[in-house]
């Protein structure tokens, strides 16, 4: 069985994530693509913005296009039908709106490359993929081309693709370090089921700050947390079972709270894409007895690597994938690279 089919088993949606711009986003979509058009799934192809252009509009460099085939489902904003050089019918006019017009869902009625958008509103998003399954898709696709963070957000998909690559730096160790650190950022311990989670998630619709003392909620009226660390130190005591924080969990707030506190106090989150810290200090803050939790975690469905960076440098082949699979353990690792030249 191969991957693609492997994921259309256990997911529905599954977004591709890339660690920074050309880290091998796109070329993992196509990838994924390719072995659709092998193994025979169906798949429904989105966007969080628009991609699939030849030119990166920020930095202008070359981008891959995205080639679909015959049968799949997309999203097609109205001013970007005609840019199509696939063969498009429509299907559905969504309620769906773009900055490039109203989104069509369509099916691929003659293979050829094609320019995709998507709602940004995550909520929209969800309906308009359930639409895609209606209509035939197997596996739903989504094209990470907004904010990393946002997309690999739990309520976008059921599980998401790390796309990483030596853009992110020439120190291989470096580059494997920070990509790791993500995916057990992203990965951090779900909040189990119990009267605490149950009280968190009832005061969390206040958007605050809020302490769990003796079982009872006390909330801090800040608007963010960003500037909240000198009052979280006053406000924690040793009746504190936990904070919640709705906002980013960053150095400047944990820094501000005693060391000493720190390991009797469970810090909670909505979700680990709040946490804004480095590999260094968070590997620091967790010899130091930081606990975290998050009211839903990230699945990780594999990662792809990259060996090329676009200003020219690369690794050996096989040297980036080899150590990132002994740094993953059992999570996969793709070299999307090499798995398409095996393809050529």
């Amino acid at each position: 069985m191969g991957f693609l089919t492997q994921l259309s088993k256990e997911y529905k949606r599954v977004s591709i994530v890339g660690m920074a711009k050309n880290a091998g986003k796109t070329t993992t979509l196509n990838y994924l693509i390719e072995e659709a058009m092998d193994e025979g799934v169906i798949l429904g192809i989105t966007s969080t913005g628009r991609d699939g252009e030849t030119t990166d509009l920020v930095t202008g460099t070359e981008k891959p296009k995205v080639y679909l085939d015959v049968g799949t489902i997309v999203s097609v904003p109205v001013q970007l039908y005609e840019l199509s050089d696939a063969g498009l019918e429509i299907l559905r006019m969504t309620r769906y709106s773009t900055a490039l017009g109203q989104l069509m869902l369509c099916r691929v009625a003659e293979s050829g490359y094609v320019q995709i958008a998507g709602p940004v509103n995550t909520a929209d998003h969800k309906k308009m993929c359930e639409e895609m399954m209606e209509l035939g898709a197997q596996l739903i696709l989504i094209d990470g081309a907004v904010d990393r963070r946002s997309i690999a957000a739990p309520g976008t998909s059921d599980a998401i693709i790390l796309a990483t690559g030596a853009v992110l730096s020439r120190n291989m160790k470096k580059l494997v370090e920070e990509t790791l650190h993500i995916v057990r950022i992203y990965q951090s311990e779900r909040l189990s089921e119990g009267s605490l989670r149950e009280k968190i998630v009832a005061g969390a619709t206040q958007e605050k700050i809020m302490l769990v003392k003796k079982g009872e909620l006390t909330f801090l009226d800040l608007l963010t947390g960003l500037t909240a660390g000198k009052y979280l130190d006053e406000a924690i005591d040793k009746d504190t079972e936990c904070v919640y924080i709705p906002g980013a969990l960053t150095q400047g707030v944990i820094g501000d709270i005693h060391p000493s506190k720190l390991k009797d106090v469970l810090f909670v989150l909505k979700d680990p894409t709040k946490i804004f810290i480095d590999a260094g200090a968070w590997q620091q803050l967790l010899k130091r007895g930081l606990r975290v939790s998050v009211l839903e975690n990230i699945k990780i469905a594999a990662v792809t690597v990259n060996p090329y960076a676009p200003s020219g440098y690369s690794f050996a082949h096989g040297e980036l994938l080899t150590a990132m699979q002994e740094a993953a353990g059992e999570l996969p690792v793709i070299d999307v690279k090499y798995e398409e030249k095996l393809c050529d």
